[in-house]
């Protein structure tokens, strides 16, 4: 899509339709709408007087201009209470209207800065709330879809400032919306992708060409590399697949002064059958998303790359199928991860814990810090959260709550989970020195806490992402299937932590 900020009377531009907005129990309108209501002889005042129009969050009336302004039409969308308006509410409402005119086969919006104005939201902060909610609310995987049964897509948006001094700003925010969205639906493909079609060496290798295209680094490592390294908790859960597995290696560059860097980890298990332990036949087509920790890290290296901080940056994605084969790791065996802590397997289908265990090991070796692991790694987190929500764990407030704050400017739910010690005994093995399940009670904390015994005293926290890697719903700018969760919210942490760190 063609994004592009412009000076000028919004009523003035010819386009398929220019988008305004309203705030809940106004009478008077003002500004750029009270030009276009004079133009279209009043009829917006009119539809305020008779209550079509009312301003509540999320309501859209099309007006159709009948040649008395170039626009063919005009959406009034409403923001709600003023004093209610946050960008997250910014975002939604694109992505909601973006879908409305799409149904519409409307290609072409022109649209004002919402809340900019009387809203008083940062000017460059709203564009790229209206750049991320457009693109994010219109994607969709339509990869396997013949090209016939498509819609007609929007093509250009258009953002118009009456204030030619607010153009660069906009254009700003217009840039970064763009690279992050862009990024989460990279992302969303990679997790919408089929695992016939994204087994770990495909997964491997669209990782260097995103690298090689964006001038990140990458190394692959292979079977007998792992070997070599100790990673036994790694090639335990691959021993099950004839598919090899990999372990993917990203760097990113900002800060050449330093030596230091940022780790972030991403599960990528590309699909989970459960193993010996197999998971019920119900919804198992989901597990191809079971790499969706891989692709946010992939997705934020990129964003990274564009946007480049002065930071260092190192992804880790350890990436394997999870399959009940013939020399599939079975429930008694025990492993030995990098650290040399032996791991008695209690069930196959805690297999996620385990190809951390060695990436949070490699990690720590690497002396990155701080570190973030991403991953769809319990069911428990989703009966605790939900759907909408990412269960966060860590050894460190400070990092965590960073986190958090980075979650909230992206719009993205997270909530801090315990760490108890006292829940460490559930892990406790009678045969080896630690087992890879706790069980059922306390789920996401017990597998949280098995993470814990890979990274030491590293600052690091992991983020169970369980919940809210797919949507069933189209919802604001989450759509039906994967929705790209972290990605947003790992790259404002990182681009934060590099501001503080000037």
């Amino acid at each position: 899509m063609d994004i592009k900020v412009v000076s000028g009377n919004i009523s003035d531009f010819r386009t398929d339709i220019i988008v305004i907005n309203i705030f809940e129990g106004v009478e008077y309108i003002t500004g750029s709408m009270a030009a276009v209501d004079k133009a279209l002889d009043n009829a917006i005042t009119r539809l305020i007087t008779d209550g079509e129009i009312r301003g509540k969050y999320g309501e859209v009336t099309i007006i159709h201009t009948l040649d008395k302004i170039p626009a063919t039409r005009v959406a009034v969308v409403g923001l709600g209470k003023q004093n209610q308006l946050t960008l997250d509410k910014v975002r939604n409402m694109s992505a909601e209207t973006g879908r409305q005119l799409r149904k519409l086969n409307i290609t072409k919006i022109t649209t004002v800065a919402h809340g900019s104005g009387v809203g008083r939201l940062d000017s460059e902060k709203v564009a790229q709330a209206i750049t991320e909610g457009i693109i994010l609310g219109l994607y969709r995987f339509r990869k396997y879809i013949s090209p016939d049964l498509e819609s007609r897509d929007i093509k250009e948006l258009t953002i118009v400032e009456k204030d030619v001094n607010k153009i660069p700003v906009l254009e700003r925010g217009c840039i970064k919306g763009s690279i992050l969205a862009e990024a989460t639906n990279f992302t969303r493909d990679l997790v919408n992708e089929p695992a016939n079609k994204k087994t770990p060496v495909h997964l491997a290798n669209i990782a260097c060409e995103m690298a090689n295209n964006y001038g990140l680094d990458c190394v692959v490592l292979d079977k007998e590399k792992m070997a070599e390294l100790g990673m036994g908790a790694l090639l335990g859960v691959a021993q099950g697949s004839h598919q090899e597995p990999k372990f993917v290696i990203l760097s990113y560059y900002g800060d050449k002064d330093s030596k230091s860097s940022v780790g972030i980890i991403g599960k990528g298990i590309t699909f989970d059958s459960g193993g010996i332990s197999l998971k019920p036949a119900q919804d198992m087509w989901e597990m191809k998303g079971d790499m969706a920790g891989a692709a946010a890290v992939m997705g934020t290296m990129r964003a990274i790359a564009q946007l480049k901080p002065v930071i260092n940056v190192t992804a880790l994605a350890p990436i394997t199928e999870n399959l009940p084969g013939g020399l599939a790791l079975k429930p008694g065996d025990i492993l030995k991860a990098i650290n040399n802590k032996t791991i008695e397997i209690e069930t196959t289908d805690a297999e996620g814990r385990l190809i951390l265990a060695d990436a949070l090991c490699y990690a720590q070796k690497a002396g990155l810090s701080p570190v973030i692991d991403v991953a769809t790694l319990t069911g428990a987190c989703v009966v605790a959260l939900g759907t909408l929500c990412t269960g966060v764990f860590g050894n460190n407030q400070a990092l965590i709550d960073k986190i958090v704050q980075a979650s909230n400017e992206a719009g993205e739910l997270t909530w801090q989970m315990p760490m108890f010690e006292e829940y460490k005994d559930l892990n406790k093995s009678d045969i080896a020195d630690i087992k890879n399940s706790g069980g059922r009670p306390a789920g996401a904390i017990t597998a949280a806490q098995f993470l814990s015994e890979f990274i030491s005293d590293t600052p690091w926290a992991h983020l169970d992402i369980a919940g809210p890697v797919m949507s069933k719903e189209e919802k604001g700018y989450r759509v039906k299937g994967a929705t790209g969760v972290a990605v947003r919210t790992l790259t404002n942490f990182i681009l934060n932590l590099a501001q503080d760190n000037k």
